[in-house]
């Protein structure tokens, strides 16, 4: 799926909007931003600030003019209903163009805490599209006790030492957050975190195996991210297996790191955990 982000010059809200996608980091998705009027430029001083402040890095950036190429994306978002007016007035295909949220509003030459809250607009535009499913075939919601009978049967299907409905019904009432994934009634997938004042602890992550590899993991991680920019999380800790190659790339994709090693922590078999860790830093005038 190729998606294409558009404002005026393609220096401020676009390639914000592009950066952030780029970091839920979802497989088979192609992002990149575009301009209506762009000549080349750089991005703003105040767009690449604010962004680095959440941790991208947008200083390779370089406007690019929409062409007529891109009126084959899969998906063009527009900044602005204005900018979705002009590309329908030449030509674009209506059910393939739509605006982000209700429109964003423009930075241009304002001050960087304008700057964070155009960020913050589009941060929370773009985690609706992807609560509904807009870039991918399947969408993300809050646990509700009536999914709590599927995560236990994923978690048999995943584990050798599962969670059973009662476990994750106390644990839920107990006030750990999930989140599930799912297509229509079909759970594809769930995380669970607890946290205690500003730290956040992994329970468990298990996604069915005919999901795998298709972004319900990235989905659920980028989820993470998420809850720990609201609620404001110093870091989220998790235990992974010593061997399990695959689960601790995803989690390096994503930015934890390996912290310490509990040993003979699994059974069935037995094996060692590594502690993986990400650490969140925040600029005090940061709010999403």
């Amino acid at each position: 799926m190729k998606v294409i982000f558009v404002c005026t010059g393609n220096t401020c809200r676009s390639p914000m909007a592009e950066g952030y996608l780029k970091s839920a980091l979802l497989p088979n998705l192609e992002v990149v931003s575009r301009g209506l009027c762009s000549d080349g430029s750089p991005i703003s001083e105040n767009s690449y600030k604010v962004m680095q402040e959440i941790g991208i890095d947008l200083k390779n950036h370089i406007s690019k003019q929409f062409t007529p190429e891109d009126f084959s994306a899969d998906l063009i978002i527009c900044l602005s209903s204005s900018h979705r007016n002009a590309l329908l007035l030449s030509g674009a295909d209506p059910d393939r163009v739509m605006v982000l949220g209700n429109g964003i509003s423009d930075p241009y030459g304002g001050s960087l805490e304008i700057y964070r809250n155009c960020r913050d607009e589009i941060i929370s535009a773009i985690d609706r599209c992807l609560e509904k499913g807009t870039f991918t075939p399947f969408f993300i919601k809050a646990l509700d006790e009536t999914l709590i009978p599927k995560v236990a049967a994923l978690e048999k299907e995943c584990f050798s030492e599962p969670w059973s409905e009662n476990a994750i019904l106390e644990s839920y009432n107990s006030g750990t957050r999930f989140f599930t994934v799912c297509n229509n009634d079909n759970l594809l997938g769930y995380v669970g975190i607890s946290t205690v004042l500003d730290e956040g602890y992994f329970t468990n992550i298990a996604v069915t195996a005919s999901a795998r590899r298709s972004g319900v993991a990235s989905l659920l991680m980028h989820q993470l991210d998420v809850l720990a920019r609201e609620s404001k999380l110093s870091f989220i800790s998790l235990e992974v297996r010593e061997f399990n190659i695959a689960a601790q790339s995803l989690y390096n994709k994503f930015g934890y790191k390996n912290e310490g090693l509990r040993k003979n922590f699994y059974r069935n078999p037995n094996e060692n955990a590594i502690i993986m860790t990400k650490r969140f830093e925040y600029n005090e005038n940061f709010e999403h």
